[in-house]
């Protein structure tokens, strides 16, 4: 027996029809590539969005065509957001900071038919285009003012495009499960992996994490998404704070400590968003000017773990919430949370900080077990490793025009993550499994080693490394390095760790490097550690 009820599909731009009619006092505000800050509501937002679904169809773009983004978090990209995936388009967000190699594969493997640029980006795609024949033209996100001279084949300019197009456009009705954006993964071996989000995937996402045990977003909430648009849609929020009917604030291409500290004073953010790396950068600025977080209320934190010592400083020196994160690409990517609880609330610190540490529960919609080599399902019991499987409504099934399954099990997905769950359901990354440590038969976790390394007062950043070891199979390598003007030995770090790991995890030496290598996305690039230190033990 079916229930009897209307078959209204899920459509990304019923989002912003929604914003547009009941959240009227929210506003999006956007600090421009071209200088300057830009504001509007988001009725103007539908409207304009509208104008660029007619200039869209006026240059043949039809449902299905990938259309890609090389931009900031601006108000273009996300009237882009809106259009192209509203017709029936796909949006197809690329990760600038990818090699020019792997952007040209992504481009052509995707097949898209135009790439709209901010001008910060340009010069990358002169240097591509003709390695890049699929694309049609090319759609720089700027006025007829700042309009650059290029060598780019069929130029055109944001503003001319979509000027002499109606403001009325009818959002065509399809299959909820029609494909709406497209993103590609680097944290895998080989080419980038494609994944297609869905209309029904994405509404369904963006409605879980508004809720208080997830992002905890409202009417009050000015979100300031740090998180790229390009980096997993910066996990939701252009979805998500509609909404919700959040005002969001956008950062454009000032992503510096300075910057953000600016559009957060002047601006009164709330809520923040971003990696660990770009929080790090806000701290430091903050101290160096005796500044204030006092307007915001949580930071969400992923990406990559965050370390304590950067948790406490947002939450007993600043007054901020740290919302614990972890998610992937595959995974839309929100996966779990720390979020506020009633324990975490009247907790003690130390009682708090444990907890905190971990990446949090499972949202609903988000399935989650441990199994071990066999796929056999592990106890929760916080101590027991295992291979972290995920499912769920906005978890990927398979990646885009590629065969590869070995990822995709039984209905589950194996995230290459190796971790913990415990009774109350908490989960904890312990290490990626190409990154875990076994030395002499037992596990050490490569994440936590790092986190408390950068505890230390000197230290700016850390990275742990297992590597050959004449004795013990594999043993924990240290690479610091120095925060500016501060100084420290290797028997300060060892003594550092001493009380705040098992003996046998304390790495047997620490090599102190002027910096460390990294992905598109910010996370250490650890295989290129590897490979530079593999022998290090032995010789």
């Amino acid at each position: 027996m079916l229930g009897i009820m209307m078959d209204k599909q899920l459509n990304i731009a019923d989002i912003l029809e929604y914003a547009a009619q009941y959240n009227t006092d929210a506003e999006i505000v956007t600090r421009q590539v071209e200088g300057g800050i830009h504001r509007y509501d988001y009725r103007s937002a539908l409207r304009r969005t509208k104008q660029l679904a007619n200039a869209l169809q006026s240059l043949g773009v039809e449902q299905g065509d990938r259309i890609a983004t090389l931009a900031w978090n601006t108000y273009r990209h996300f009237e882009i957001y809106y259009a192209v995936s509203g017709m029936g388009a796909v949006t197809h967000t690329i990760n600038p900071r990818l090699f020019a190699e792997q952007i040209i594969y992504i481009i052509n493997h995707a097949e898209d038919k135009y790439i709209f640029v901010d001008l910060t980006f340009v010069p990358l795609l002169e240097a591509i285009k003709d390695h890049i024949p699929v694309v049609k033209g090319f759609v720089v996100m700027t006025d007829k003012a700042h309009m650059p001279t290029s060598s780019l084949p069929n130029l055109m300019c944001y503003e001319d495009l979509i000027a002499p197009h109606s403001e009325d456009f009818a959002w065509p009705e399809f299959d909820e499960k029609t494909a709406a954006g497209l993103c590609y993964t680097s944290g895998t071996t080989g080419h980038p992996k494609g994944v297609m989000y869905s209309h029904r995937s994405t509404v369904i996402h963006a409605v879980s994490a508004c809720r208080s045990s997830a992002l905890n977003l409202g009417p009050l909430s000015r979100v300031l998404p740090v998180v790229p648009m390009f980096h997993v849609c910066a996990w939701g929020i252009p979805y998500s704070s509609p909404i919700a009917g959040s005002s969001i604030i956008f950062p454009g291409a000032g992503m510096d400590g300075a910057s953000l500290y600016e559009l957060i004073d002047t601006e009164k953010a709330s809520a923040l968003l971003g990696v660990p790396t770009v929080w790090l950068g806000l701290l430091n600025y903050i101290e160096s000017i005796n500044g204030n977080l006092d307007s915001v209320e949580n930071v969400v934190i992923g990406g990559s773990a965050a370390p304590r010592s950067m948790m406490e400083k947002f939450q007993d020196v600043y007054g901020v919430f740290p919302i614990h994160a972890w998610g992937m690409t595959e995974m839309s990517p929100m996966g779990s949370l720390c979020a506020k609880t009633p324990y975490l609330m009247a907790a003690d610190k130390e009682a708090r900080a444990r907890v905190q540490s971990k990446q949090g529960r499972a949202v609903f919609g988000v399935e989650m077990k441990i199994v071990d080599d066999q796929d056999q399902a592990l106890p929760h019991d916080g101590k027991t490793f295992g291979k972290l499987m995920v499912r769920g409504p906005w978890v990927a099934s398979g990646y885009y025009k590629n065969d590869d399954r070995s990822a995709f099990r039984d209905g589950w997905f194996d995230t290459g993550d190796v971790s913990t769950i415990d009774a109350d359901g908490y989960m904890q990354i312990v290490d990626r499994s190409k990154d875990v440590i076994k030395s002499g038969g037992e596990w050490i976790s490569s994440i936590e080693l790092e986190n408390h390394a950068v505890g230390h007062k000197a230290v700016a950043e850390a990275c742990v490394v297992g590597i050959a070891h004449p004795k013990w199979d594999e043993r924990p390598l240290l690479l610091i390095v120095r925060k500016p003007d501060a100084d420290c030995s290797k028997e300060d770090i060892i003594g550092f760790l001493d009380d705040k790991v098992a003996k046998w995890w304390i790495p047997d030496d620490v090599v102190f490097v002027d910096s460390l290598p990294h992905t598109a996305t910010g996370k250490l690039l650890k295989t290129e550690v590897r490979a530079k230190f593999e022998r290090h033990y032995l010789e």
